[in-house]
């Protein structure tokens, strides 16, 4: 396990203001967050794009409030020192401010998550804003939001328009004067992100799709690592197909026990002539 420091927000906000980009990957189980713990990933999120990830859904819809505090508590055993982010399933926090903070403070009790985050503008300001007055660290989410994506018009960039790029603009100051900590932009126009980057005043922002010009960068780790079958975002960049190992690895398998190679001597256990012999007596 990594000996380095846990990382605060303290530790954060210190990259931003030295100009160091915070690296940001999403993770769901325990042996990944090993791997990003090692490889000293700034922030991980446990996003509810374990729905489609992990889960197989076709959205991030159905995933609970049960889904995410089981996934998040594998997570943070495998990474202690990172910054923990549990992502707001749908419905956990829409309904209401009570019901907002009594979902983020449930994950915060039940996973040791160090913060929680959530979708949504305007709209949403008082939710933040109650979940922060309750001591709880808040991560907002603008762009493309895939819990309203029918709403959205699909997966497709948000902010080319003149209008539709003010409004999210307006919905930034309207979350960071809520409190929220940072701002994740999903597929927004890298140009719109430069402009929030440098209005931003008392948060940070990470871009997911959003360009080069934000505090630090997300990407969905099965989407870098092409463990996605369903498609690959034109944002992601694949760093290793680990996915064509896996695949390639299955097909050695099943040839090697059809043809009759495996297992072999080294891949199984053996007993004593005189343990045996006792069996056979004992049988006999």
């Amino acid at each position: 396990m990594s000996d380095r420091e846990k990382v605060t927000l303290r530790t954060l906000f210190k990259k931003v203001e030295e100009g160091i980009p915070i690296t940001m990957l999403t993770c769901y189980d325990y042996p990944t967050a090993h791997f990003q713990e090692l490889a000293e990933v700034d922030i991980i999120l446990v996003g509810d794009s374990l729905g489609m990830t992990m889960l197989g859904y076709d959205s991030t819809l159905p995933v609970t409030m049960n889904d995410m505090i089981r996934h998040t508590q594998a997570v943070r055993r495998g990474s202690p020192n990172s910054f923990l982010i549990g992502d707001m399933p749908y419905m956990s926090y829409q309904p209401s401010v009570e019901s907002a903070i009594r979902n983020a403070g449930r994950f915060m009790a039940e996973t040791g998550c160090d913060a929680v985050k959530l979708e949504g503008g305007s709209e949403m300001a008082d939710r933040i804003a109650g979940i922060v007055s309750a001591g709880i660290p808040t991560m907002g989410h603008l762009g493309l939001t895939p819990q309203s994506v029918s709403a959205l018009g699909g997966f497709r960039v948000q902010g080319r328009g003149a209008q539709q790029a003010k409004r999210i603009m307006d919905d930034s100051k309207a979350l960071e004067d809520a409190g929220a900590f940072a701002i994740l932009y999903e597929m927004i126009p890298s140009r719109l992100s430069k402009i929030i980057t440098e209005k931003m005043e008392t948060c940070f922002n990470i871009s997911l799709g959003s360009g080069p010009h934000a505090h630090g960068q997300l990407l969905i780790y099965h989407d870098m690592f092409g463990l996605y079958p369903k498609f690959k975002p034109r944002m992601a960049k694949v760093f290793a197909d680990a996915g064509k190992v896996i695949q390639d690895g299955l097909k050695a398998y099943v040839k090697e026990v059809r043809e009759g190679e495996f297992p072999q001597p080294e891949n199984w256990f053996s007993m004593s002539d005189d343990e045996f012999d006792q069996l056979m007596k004992s049988i006999e």
